[in-house]
């Protein structure tokens, strides 16, 4: 079986996010995605899923390898505040960059991370593989 380019996966990957990050600003009432068109929201949930992704490659392994003792300390539950906390500074870099993506408090993006990550995990069983190489 042939897997797909790698580019192909992470377009694919970084939709995966977008809809992810959709399904939590619906069921989340502290995350808001304010914007005109529909060709604009989903310009936006693309360019967060962007944001998001860097945020998860770059500054989360840092902030793991601080937080080692507390994720020991909690059986790993610290990993859900790290969670929280990305997500948040993913609002606020999308600020930064004047995308209407508001992240509203830690509970709001506690919760819109849990979401992220069921809806993402969910949405890659459906991927094939070929198109979603990881």
């Amino acid at each position: 079986m042939r897997t797909a380019s790698p580019a192909l996966a992470f377009v694919v990957r970084t939709l995966v996010v977008a809809a992810s990050l959709w399904v939590a600003t619906v069921l989340v009432s502290g995350l808001d995605l304010t914007g005109g068109t529909t060709g604009t929201r989903v310009a936006t949930l693309v360019g967060v899923a962007l944001i998001f992704g860097v945020v998860n490659a770059v500054v989360k392994p840092f902030v793991a390898l601080i937080g080692c003792p507390l994720y020991v300390l909690t059986l790993g539950l610290f990993g859900l505040v790290v969670n929280a906390l990305m997500f948040m500074l993913t609002g606020w870099l999308s600020g930064l960059l004047n995308l209407p993506f508001v992240v509203d408090g830690f509970w709001s993006a506690f919760w819109g991370a849990i979401i992220v990550a069921i809806v993402s995990f969910f949405l890659h069983l459906v991927i094939p593989d070929r198109y979603d190489a990881r």
